[in-house]
């Protein structure tokens, strides 16, 4: 999804106050103001059978500057203590982070909310539908991001659903967004859902055999995320630095930190 300028030299460092006023014919000068910033990174969702894996860098920046070297992208959703030790889904962000910051703190006082009411937490599948309905009230003024939801469907299985900033979505095995998003997603469609894999020996041209598409083991598949984010990183400036993870099984939810590259 091609939401953000990545191209710095022609569009300033992406501050919005960094706009020079336009000279009109008559002398009189025009400001103009742009509510936006896109503050880089990546982040990626991957399901299994019995768990979810959301990723993301920490990178934060402003055109070739580094805001900070940590900044999470993915956050723990719904739970009922301050470590939200307890919750069951996950949402990552990446774009403006404000925007971001600001969208996890509704959704998440939302499903707050519905288990205060209701008892019980609430299931991935609504809050997936209530995410949509928060993003498509904001259309004419977006939420500046792109959203991944994560969590385990109500048979136990891995569930992965992916927004456009307005609110349309859908699910998926596997989905990258962010800065890398470009150079991360044909490597998972490829090792995750096995596009262009056929059977060995099955034929030739159009008799050849796809793969069959199941789920990968959880092992294979923290590899393949740390594998997608040390490529990323190789060839794209705004991701770097920490690769957080964040593992959704039956048992609650693990977070984990590995370090990236730096320069």
């Amino acid at each position: 999804m091609a939401m953000f300028s990545q191209n710095p030299l022609m569009n300033g460092p992406n501050y919005s106050f960094n706009q020079a006023p336009a000279t009109a014919s008559d002398g009189h000068k025009q400001h103009g103001f742009y509510p936006y910033t896109d503050n880089g990174g990546s982040t990626l969702a991957i399901s299994g059978a019995d768990f979810t894996i959301m990723a993301g860098d920490t990178r934060s920046t402003s055109g070739y500057s580094i805001n900070t070297r940590y900044k999470p992208k993915v956050f723990k959703i719904g739970g009922t203590t301050a470590s939200q030790n307890d919750a069951t889904i996950v949402l990552s962000v990446v774009g403006f982070a404000a925007d971001g910051e600001a969208l996890k703190e509704r959704l998440d006082a939302v499903v707050k909310m519905y288990r205060y009411q209701h008892g019980k937490p609430m299931s991935v599948k609504a809050c997936a539908q209530r995410l949509s309905t928060i993003l498509y009230g904001k259309r004419f003024f977006p939420y500046y991001v792109t959203a991944i939801l994560g969590g385990l469907d109500e048979e136990g299985k891995g569930v992965v659903y992916s927004y456009d900033p307005v609110g349309s979505y859908e699910r998926e095995m596997c989905r990258a967004a962010g800065a890398a998003a470009s150079l991360i997603m044909p490597f998972l469609d490829n090792q995750v859902n096995f596009k262009n894999q056929y059977e060995p020996e099955s034929g030739a041209g159009h008799e050849l055999q796809e793969r069959e598409k199941i789920p990968l083991p959880r092992g294979e598949v923290e590899d393949l995320v740390k594998d997608a984010f040390d490529s990323a990183v190789e060839r794209h400036i705004e991701v770097g630095d920490g690769l957080q993870m964040m593992i959704v099984t039956k048992d609650g939810i693990e977070e984990r930190y590995l370090p990236l590259k730096k320069d």
